[in-house]
C-alpha cells in the first residue's frame, strides 16, 4: 500500500469558533463546510485557498511577504531561519498546535 495524499487532517481544538476565526481571519483559510455533527457539536472544515492538503508544513512562495502579512494580522511567528530544505518560520494556533511556514529552496 502506498499513501498518495491526505484529504482531511483533523486539528484538535478546545474552542471551535475561536479556532475557525483564527484559521480564517489570521491565516486566510476558506471555510469549506460547517454543519451540525451530533448534539452540541459542529463539523468545521477549512482549507488554504486553492491548496491541496498537507501535514505540518505550509508551503509559501514568498516567506518574507507572508511573514510580514501574518504578523500584521497579529500572528506571533519566529524569525525566518534558513536550512538546506528551505527558509521557514514557526507559529502556533490558539490551542498550541504547531505549524511551520516554509519557502522551499530555489
Amino acid at each position: 500500500m502506498a499513501i498518495k495524499s491526505f484529504e482531511i487532517v483533523s486539528v484538535p481544538v478546545s474552542e471551535p469558533q475561536r479556532s475557525k476565526q483564527f484559521y480564517r481571519n489570521v491565516l486566510g483559510f476558506d471555510l469549506v463546510r460547517e454543519m451540525p455533527m451530533g448534539p452540541g457539536q459542529r463539523w468545521i472544515q477549512l482549507a488554504p485557498p486553492g491548496c491541496s492538503t498537507t501535514i505540518a508544513i505550509l508551503n509559501v512562495s514568498d516567506i518574507d511577504a507572508d511573514h510580514h502579512e501574518l504578523s500584521g494580522r497579529g500572528l506571533k511567528l519566529t524569525e525566518i531561519k534558513q536550512e538546506p530544505w528551505g527558509r521557514y518560520a514557526m507559529f502556533s494556533d490558539p490551542d498550541g498546535n504547531g505549524w511551520i511556514l516554509r519557502q522551499p529552496p530555489g
